[in-house]
């Protein structure tokens, strides 16, 4: 009984943390430009697309086999309207060739499993032609319901009739769905080029956090430094989707109605996303190297990784501590404010060459084993400044971006 009582207690608390997480889905959905907006609008668009599309397959044309078209209409609401045309075409073209392929076999061999046998491995194997790229599975697809579409036909006439049926609703769905795509508020995601850049020094940013607060500790527990091996090793994805973030939003201005709105200081050609995203990758390879070389020396010189110079540890993490103070600010990029963001991340670059300096001359002063290959002196020494010319050049990349679109003065 008590177990019972216990159950319901849970159920009643659970319902609570339930009602929150759908209200802060709403909030954010509420959002511009967020994830869950774009899905309720993507939802919204296909239902739209679908209704649109049996309306004209089932009581306009009144089709045998109207679903073809509400299929296709919502396969083609894409994330931007150029992916909607190029997948339309591949779509298409895929459908057309597995419908004659059919046509053609089942006319001239008869509708057999023979026949079937050999339309399934023609179409299997030109679904694998590259230039129709996802869309190649839909020729098989289309093959074998046009199979079945001709085995419930009578007349040779009738199975070319319902044959040319399928072709004009899936050019039908296609169109449908284009179309809705570009009227209702097409996807403009030029903010995802933002996001993607947010994201990657974000992560860059927790992994330098951890670290310098590891080293002001003088702290260097094999888990840690084994943890940030595997983080910095995961940074190669993070790079791989911002890259493919700005594609994104480079891809939605082609085709796209709103592209006619007023522009944007980077969003022009995105290359100052790219050139801040080529950038943060070689500062990403830097802080990986700087991880091994930190694991390396834990290894070597035992629990704490300090040996007779934890002073240099302490200062290393005020140097990394500077770096993270750069990757936060790229990690808070914003359109809006990027000529002060820009500014601000010039005085923290100039702050982490400060620190830097100090680096060295500590190294200096104590009289460091740089060049001794037994102790890592030398190496961190080096990464620092490597990671210290990667920084300062994505600032400065970041600076130039933002001057070269910055709005020309109005002549007196």
């Amino acid at each position: 009984m008590s177990q019972d009582r216990a159950a319901v207690g849970t159920r009643r608390a659970a319902s609570p943390d339930r009602l929150s997480r759908v209200r802060q889905w709403w909030t954010r959905a509420s959002s511009a430009g967020s994830h869950e907006r774009n899905t309720l609008l993507l939802v919204a668009k296909s239902t739209v697309a679908a209704c649109v599309g049996w309306v004209l397959a089932h009581r306009v044309m009144h089709a045998q086999f109207p679903a073809f078209a509400p299929f296709s209409a919502v396969l083609m609401m894409q994330v931007t309207v150029y992916q909607s045309v190029s997948q339309a075409l591949r779509y298409v073209g895929a459908v057309v060739v597995g419908v004659a392929l059919q046509g053609v076999l089942g006319f001239v061999a008869g509708p057999d499993l023979a026949t079937f046998a050999l339309v399934a491995f023609i179409a299997l194997v030109i679904g694998r032609w590259r230039p129709l790229g996802t869309q190649g599975g839909q020729v098989v697809t289309a093959a074998f319901f046009a199979f079945s579409a001709f085995l419930s036909s009578g007349s040779g006439g009738e199975r070319l009739s319902l044959l040319g049926e399928i072709v004009l609703l899936v050019l039908v769905g296609c169109a449908v769905g284009v179309l809705v795509n570009v009227v209702l508020v097409p996807p403009l995601r030029y903010r995802s080029a933002e996001y993607g850049v947010r994201s990657l020094a974000h992560s860059l940013c927790d992994l330098l956090s951890d670290m310098f607060a590891a080293l002001q500790e003088n702290s260097l527990e094999e888990e840690r430094t084994r943890q940030w091996r595997h983080r910095a090793g995961d940074l190669r994805s993070s790079v791989d989707q911002a890259r493919s973030s700005v594609d994104t939003a480079y891809e939605s201005l082609f085709y796209n109605p709103r592209r006619l709105l007023p522009g944007r200081r980077m969003t022009a050609d995105f290359s100052g996303y790219r050139a801040v995203i080529d950038g943060l990758e070689r500062v990403a390879h830097q802080v990986a190297s700087m991880t091994r070389s930190l694991d390396q020396w834990r290894e070597r010189e035992g629990e704490g990784g300090r040996g007779d110079h934890g002073r240099f540890v302490q200062v290393y993490g005020d140097f990394l501590s500077s770096a993270a103070t750069i990757a936060r600010l790229l990690s808070e990029v914003d359109e809006d404010r990027l000529q002060d963001q820009a500014t601000k991340l010039c005085q923290a670059a100039g702050s982490a060459q400060d620190s830097r300096k100090r680096l060295a001359d500590l190294g200096d002063r104590e009289r460091l084993p740089a060049e001794d290959l037994h102790h890592p002196y030398g190496v961190l020494l080096l990464e620092a400044d490597r990671l210290m010319v990667e920084f300062q050049h994505t600032c400065d990349v970041l600076q130039d971006a933002v001057d070269r679109h910055a709005p020309t003065p109005a002549a007196p």
